[in-house]
């Protein structure tokens, strides 16, 4: 039987952040540094992946809610946007490289979720390629560098599931959302707007187009944050907002844990 570890390489660093360790925790740090902790320990948080150049500040507002001292496992979900994929996955990996430093998967966890028969096998290719959840890590690292070797990180790719799945999959994790030593990070963006991603939804009581696209999302942050999963489905059904993240946030919101964001 072989103990090879396998690693996940940081296979964005260079385009969509810095593969710098230096530079990158520097940029790291100057984004925090803005940031205000208003509601901190977060037991959840809802964060973009895009390039850093586009949203390394924003991400910072919900990491610096995080208590590093406190917080033992990081679960971190994240949209499927390059294979097909109707439950959600897990990694082949034991290691996933940053430019900061590894981060080790639970693998306790790991074999945990993996005997519910809920889950599928990805690809180190796949898990490669795939950004929503890569995108996540140096924040992870840099938020936990005061415990670096002290928790481990629980990546869990998320694919179109059917309202029952984030039912199912919400349920499941309930669990480990109870547990306060557990923070749960959601990947996603919010609207993509245009031609390109087959959105044009304007509302023209709004004004500019921008304003129409940030009260739109504004009223589905709103709607998350009331923690009610059947307000979010109506909402999506009702504007089929382009958001990406939105199978994750689901699954989240179907957990039946009350009061884990108080």
């Amino acid at each position: 039987m072989s103990n090879r570890v396998v690693c996940r390489e940081a296979s964005h660093a260079g385009s969509w952040y810095s593969a710098s360790g230096s530079q990158l925790n520097a940029q790291l740090e100057g984004w925090l540094s803005q940031a205000q902790s208003t509601i901190r320990p977060a037991r959840a948080i809802i964060a973009p992946h895009a390039g850093y150049t586009y949203c390394g500040a924003c991400a910072a507002h919900a990491y610096k809610q995080v208590d590093p001292s406190i917080t033992r496992r990081v679960f971190i979900l994240g949209p499927s946007h390059h294979v097909p994929l109707s439950r959600c996955a897990l990694s082949p990996a034991d290691v996933y490289r940053t430019p900061l430093y590894d981060l080790r998967i639970d693998q306790k966890v790991y074999a945990d979720l993996w005997k519910t028969g809920l889950f599928e096998r990805m690809s180190l290719q796949t898990d490669e390629d795939e950004h929503s959840i890569e995108m996540h890590l140096p924040y992870t690292a840099k938020a936990m560098e005061s415990h670096k070797d002290e928790f481990s990180i629980v990546p869990v790719l998320v694919g179109a599931l059917s309202e029952s799945k984030e039912q199912e999959y919400g349920k499941l994790l309930s669990k480990y959302l109870a547990d306060p030593s557990n923070l749960f990070i959601i990947s996603s963006d919010f609207c993509h707007w245009g031609q390109r991603f087959r959105y044009t939804y304007y509302d023209e009581s709004q004004g500019e187009i921008y304003r129409s696209i940030e009260h739109l999302d504004r009223m589905g942050m709103g709607i998350i944050e009331q923690l009610d999963p059947m307000s979010f489905t109506n909402y999506l059904k009702k504007y089929r907002n382009t958001i990406c993240g939105r199978h994750p946030i689901g699954v989240l919101l179907n957990n039946p844990v009350q009061g884990f964001l108080s």
